[in-house]
């Protein structure tokens, strides 16, 4: 590894890749994401169209730099969230990582059209989009394994009563979730049940959210705030997360 410091140009290259990006940020909430032009950008930031395609040779490239960009946003801020947060207060935790999940999506709503809403024709993620994709979820179930973990072995408790349904079907149903779970590490055998619960938590917790953002909660939700409070108390609850 080299320990030179970034040239002159570099930086200046870096410092315009920047511009761009951020122009494009705000492109994606005035426009959304199936709008966004190279060319419309390049005028923003003073660029004729040739000079950004240095850059990002094609849409495509600008719209998978945001993606990563923001979702590593996102990590970061649910991360930062939940890291001072006492290891044994699960519900404290859970709490903390939906609340940064909420401001985030609602203070780049264009952003998060980019990363929750509907697909952009034409557009296919690549595979490094991956893991920044990750770290929001990752937090999350870290939350709920943790809790687990801490059973003496016991089974989670989780829901209001015992599970409904076929049980063999619902194994079959979130088999790649629970062989996720295993094989990232985050438990060493993830009950089928506990696994469907966090699933449908997780997704509850993006959709509220789409609802709010995307204007589909209008004359049905008076105080968002509040809303969202009750709505991850009881996941959680659900969950088996219980306060220290």
């Amino acid at each position: 590894m080299s320990d030179k410091a970034p040239t002159a140009r570099a930086l200046a290259r870096e410092t315009v890749r920047a511009r761009i990006l951020a122009a494009a940020r705000v492109r994606l909430t005035e426009e959304g994401p199936a709008q966004l032009s190279l060319r419309a950008v390049a005028r923003d930031v003073g660029l004729v169209s040739s000079a950004v395609y240095r850059y990002f040779p094609s849409r495509d490239d600008l719209l998978t730099a945001l993606l990563v960009a923001d979702y590593d946003e996102l990590g970061a801020a649910v991360e930062s969230a939940e890291a001072p947060v006492d290891r044994a207060d699960h519900l404290g935790r859970w709490t903390a990582a939906c609340r940064a999940i909420r401001t985030w999506a609602t203070s780049h709503p264009g952003d998060f059209a980019l990363l929750y809403g509907s697909p952009v024709p034409g557009y296919v993620a690549p595979q490094d989009t991956i893991e920044p994709a990750s770290r929001t979820t990752h937090v999350l179930i870290r939350i709920v394994t943790d809790a687990w973990s801490g059973l003496d072995g016991a089974a989670p408790r989780i829901g209001h009563g015992p599970a409904v349904g076929d049980p063999v079907r619902t194994a079959a149903a979130i088999a790649d979730a629970v062989a996720y779970t295993r094989q990232r590490g985050f438990h060493a055998d993830p009950p089928p049940e506990a696994v469907l619960r966090l699933l449908m938590a997780w997704t509850t917790v993006f959709g509220v959210l789409s609802f709010e953002l995307f204007g589909h909660a209008v004359g049905s939700v008076s105080d968002p705030d509040a809303y969202f409070d009750e709505v991850i108390v009881r996941l959680a609850h659900d969950l088996g997360l219980v306060h220290r």
